[in-house]
């Protein structure tokens, strides 16, 4: 059997986000979400939520930017002068091998993260990490930990398969810059990380079989999905996507992914790829069916 779940990251971040996760998911192949507990959009995200039942979402778990959920004075280590998150993957491990990022201050940042979404009604159906800093050593035994904790049945590992990360590079011409420097995270996490499923079933943790989606983040096309999905192995597989509309509040973000948002509504709702996932038999599921069957 061949599943896929098709993991839509940053819902809760702004209004145009949750537009394009809700069309998406409504409309296309997005099966999952991972709700930003911080996001700009957070009370958005978990109505979206509740009204669309076959959207099961997650908790996408953040040092990188916006507020801390926690009080700022319990997370000193994880804010900058202003009292924000501040730092991508690569500052955070350089901090973590310095001692400058307390472990017990991600852990308490977390786990109010992961409160304040159940605490809207939610049981999360896996954690993952924005950024995928939740792969950094240290710190992905602190998500274990706390989905073991808060009764949360998988945990994604972002270590990127290499045959998929080919196949989803098919198509128009990329930014090659872009790829190669998400390609460079990808192996990386992968050195970082590399016996991540055996400590999430050591801890009967669920975990997909495959993941994809770092090295073309802001880069995919419908000929790569398409190779992918006609590439897809059996077992479970997670693609992840960053769908969404650009709206006033995204667009004075500093995140690169602006237009490219839109792009991936318009290739995750596409009829020949709707098509195409069901006469390759793939099964569209989600975290929680993958807790369920482990």
């Amino acid at each position: 059997m061949r599943n896929l779940i098709v993991n839509a990251d940053d819902l809760g971040w702004t209004e145009g986000v949750n537009r394009g996760i809700a069309e998406a998911h409504r409309n296309g192949i997005v099966t999952s979400a991972s709700l930003l507990a911080n996001g700009r959009a957070f009370a958005g995200g978990v109505e979206l939520a509740g009204a669309m039942p076959g959207l099961r979402v997650g908790v996408h778990l953040n040092l990188s930017e916006g507020e801390s959920v926690a009080a700022r004075e319990q997370v000193k280590s994880l804010v900058n002068e202003a009292g924000m998150l501040a730092g991508g993957p690569e500052s955070l491990l350089l901090r973590l091998a310095r001692r400058g990022l307390l472990l017990e201050e991600a852990e308490r940042e977390w786990d109010a993260q992961i409160r304040k979404v159940r605490g809207a009604g939610i049981q999360p159906t896996h954690l993952d990490g924005h950024k995928h800093v939740h792969m950094l050593p240290g710190l992905f035994e602190i998500a274990l930990r706390l989905a073991k904790r808060h009764g949360i049945g998988a945990v994604r590992v972002a270590l990127e398969s290499s045959n998929l990360r080919a196949a989803l590079a098919t198509g128009r011409e990329h930014r090659i810059s872009v790829v190669m420097k998400q390609g460079v995270q990808a192996r990386g996490l992968k050195l970082l990380a590399r016996d991540a499923r055996e400590q999430a079933d050591r801890m009967g943790i669920a975990t997909t079989d495959y993941f994809c989606g770092i090295a073309q983040t802001g880069e995919m096309t419908r000929e790569g999905v398409t190779r992918l999905l006609r590439s897809l192995p059996e077992g479970t597989t997670e693609l992840m996507c960053h769908p969404g509309f650009v709206d006033a509040e995204l667009g004075k973000s500093a995140t690169r992914l602006q237009a490219s948002r839109g792009m991936e509504v318009e290739i995750l709702t596409d009829t020949g790829i709707r098509n195409l996932v069901a006469s390759q038999g793939i099964r569209l599921i989600d975290y929680g069916l993958v807790a369920s069957e482990a």
